[in-house]
């Protein structure tokens, strides 16, 4: 299919210069990239139910007879309303078009036919809006793709058709033969054709196991070669272990997990050849701040320089507080360096760590600026790795010796994906409390209970408490039903709560005003406080006991997750109001999901099964490639992409032998957008 990613995708009829645009918005600037955007999700004409069967909030399909034609009806200038009635044969039911003509006038009074869509039951009678309509005879398993503005599903589908008989007779398969014998694969050919136009259920899963198996694999060759860039040999051997004496210097008890996280990563920075690469993966408040300052105070102690990247300025901030706290009464210097930093105070610490009178850094990206040196660089930790990209973390590695690597996630990601993510890290997992955490009570409400959960709050900021409220978006977007923070400011400013100190916190504000309203709400001058998903991680404010959520059914189950980690940080009783008036089975299924656990492995394993991996592999996982095929599959043949990727690496490093020419092309094509590789040449050259 090599030769299809070079033919521009106006080569198809129909596509001229405006489409190809649109069609390029979805990646599919060239013939070849358009077979490989398969369908979002599909439509299943097959399972036929009665019009008082017919689910609620759900689509579904239905053979109805057209019993009455209307007459098009002109609402206002650009609105013209088609409607008619239909019969199963037991009820009626309206069906109404809007500026729908062409699918109106193929509509015959007598005529049988499928309609898909939403039923609506008004009392005694039932109504579909909008539905997709065909000949009783059609393609029982349809797809959908995913859209974008003024490019229509019909249109894409049309294209894609078209695409398909330009697919040479006999295509080279980038799998080896002898692995799609192994794990019983079917061709690529028939798996392009059937994800796209399956003839049943049997065709469309087997083609989903395929495309989903060739997309695992060449992650794990091309994450093989970004970890395989890596210096092997270890400078910074620890030689003396001093956990005991920073436990020492707690005023608490570490958890037995917390120890053993501590203990896993000196014996890997006392190993040798290796540097410790590993990762610290906890839920909300199991401590993973003190595991990474118990293993920096005894790298410190040891001679090393530390450096902690986090993602955003409020969670560096919050980092350089706690482990300022936490290494107050120990001879380690501190540093902070964000971008809000002044440029004198900059060219200060900059000099400090070259000279090494500064042991450890805390900051964002502004950490892998080029003037930024070191004088022994022995451990470097990110925080949420996942938020930053392979150049960034590479950029910070490349200012010390083959440091040894801590990674911290506070995001619970399950097995499955944390190997993929991580596969070339050691795992130590925190799967205790620390004592003194609350349990969060979580409750799932509609809009029409939000005054009673008002009148909630305005007893707990009255008994001395303060509240979070999230809400999606910033400020108002016509093209979403949404609730944004700076119009719920304005609103609550005029409810029972408008007699409390309110402020607002948003991504788009300036560093030194979030920091000036994060430090009014720390400091209790702010009672409730609307913000963005800006407060997902860092914020540590023990004295708010409330996290309400407005459409909730926007975020993901983790990020939700995160955000109620947010309260239950001090000894009051602590809560979760969700609000939402979602009324599909599955997001209504996953916001129960919240209100029946708090442990953070139980959600994402949850969000994984209801959501499938799009929300771990979606736009918040910069380090990775874009996935389109694993967001069809629960990613069950990840165990034996992994055996047949170190089998091919064993035999071929490079995948410069003849049958793995097409992986070694698939693996530069799939990285290309997070390594600057091209998909020219034959063999697999560095990709990091």
């Amino acid at each position: 299919m090599g030769s299809l990613f070079k033919m521009p995708i106006q080569t198809l009829n129909g596509v001229g210069a405006r489409r190809a645009a649109l069609f390029a918005r979805l990646g599919a600037d060239t013939v070849g990239a358009l077979l490989r955007l398969y369908p979002r999700t599909y439509e299943d004409w097959s399972h036929l139910l009665t019009i008082e069967d017919a689910p609620s909030g759900e689509p579904c399909c239905i053979k109805a007879l057209v019993e009455h034609i209307y007459p098009p009806a002109r609402l206002r200038k650009n609105m013209t309303v088609y409607k008619l009635d239909v019969s199963d044969g037991s009820d009626s039911m309206r069906v109404t078009f809007f500026n729908q003509r062409y699918t109106y006038e193929k509509l015959r009074n007598g005529g049988e036919y499928l309609f898909y869509g939403y039923v609506k039951r008004h009392f005694s009678s039932y109504e579909m809006q909008s539905p997709a309509v065909a000949p009783t005879e059609c393609q029982a398993i349809r797809p959908v793709y995913p859209r974008t503005a003024d490019l229509t599903g019909k249109q894409i589908e049309k294209a894609v058709r078209q695409a398909l008989t330009l697919l040479p007779e006999k295509i080279n398969d980038p799998i080896p033969q002898e692995i799609l014998q192994q794990y019983d694969l079917c061709s690529l050919d028939e798996a392009i054709r059937s994800v796209h136009f399956p003839a049943n259920e049997q065709a469309l899963e087997r083609a989903r196991n395929r495309l989903v198996f060739e997309e695992l694999l060449i992650l794990q060759l091309g994450m093989a070669r970004l970890k395989g860039g890596r210096q092997t040999t270890a400078s910074h051997k620890i030689k003396q272990d001093f956990t005991e004496e920073f436990y020492a210097m707690l005023p608490y008890e570490p958890t037995n997990a917390q120890k053993k996280a501590v203990k896993d990563c000196i014996q890997d920075m006392q190993s040798l050849p290796c540097p410790m690469n590993r990762l610290i993966q906890g839920d909300v408040g199991s401590g993973k701040t003190a595991v990474a300052a118990a293993v920096c105070y005894t790298a410190v102690k040891n001679g090393f320089q530390c450096a902690m990247m986090a993602p955003t300025e409020i969670l560096a901030e919050q980092h350089f507080r706690s482990l300022s706290q936490l290494l107050q009464n120990s001879p380690i210097t501190i540093g902070l360096l964000t971008g809000s930093v002044t440029a004198a105070k900059k060219r200060e610490l900059c000099q400090q760590l070259q000279d090494g009178s500064i042991n450890m850094v805390i900051g964002t990206h502004a950490l892998i600026s080029e003037n930024v040196t070191f004088h022994h660089l022995g451990l470097v930790i990110t925080d949420e790795q996942h938020r930053f990209g392979v150049a960034q973390r590479a950029a910070l590695i490349s200012k010390g010796d083959s440091p040894h690597i801590m990674v911290m996630s506070a995001t619970p990601i399950p097995r499955t994906l944390a190997l993929m993510i991580f596969g070339d890290l050691d795992l130590s997992v925190l799967n205790e409390m620390p004592p003194g955490r609350q349990k969060v009570d979580t409750f799932l409400i509609d809009s029409g209970k939000r005054h009673r959960a008002y009148g909630f709050l305005r007893r707990q900021i009255d008994s001395g408490r303060q509240c979070y409220i999230v809400c999606p978006l910033v400020e108002q977007n016509e093209s979403m039903d949404l609730i944004s923070a700076e119009e719920y400011v304005d609103k609550l400013q005029k409810t029972e709560l408008g007699q409390y100190r309110i402020a607002l916190l948003h991504g788009k504000m300036k560093s030194s005003e979030k920091e000036h309203v994060m430090s009014d709400f720390s400091r209790g001058k702010i009672d409730i406080l609307v913000s963005t998903t800006v407060i997902e991680v860092g914020v540590n404010v023990p004295n708010a006991v409330i996290m309400m959520v407005e459409n909730a059914e926007r975020f993901g189950l983790s990020q939700l997750h995160q955000l109620r980690g947010r309260v239950g940080r001090g000894s009051a009783k602590s809560y979760c109001i969700l609000v939402s008036d979602a009324t599909g089975s599955t997001a209504v299924q996953r916001l129960k999901v919240m209100c029946r656990t708090n442990d953070g492995f139980q959600i994402a394993d949850e969000d994984l099964r209801l959501r499938g991996p799009g929300d771990f592999f979606g736009s918040r996982q910069h380090g990775l490639p874009e996935l389109k095929a694993v967001k069809m599959s629960s990613l069950v043949s990840l165990e034996d992409t992994q055996a047949a990727a170190r089998k091919i690496l064993e035999k071929d490093p490079l995948l410069t032998a003849k049958e793995h020419r097409g992986l070694a092309f698939e693996t530069r094509r799939l990285f290309a957008g997070v390594s600057g590789e091209t998909t020219q040449g034959d063999a697999l050259p560095p990709l990091a």
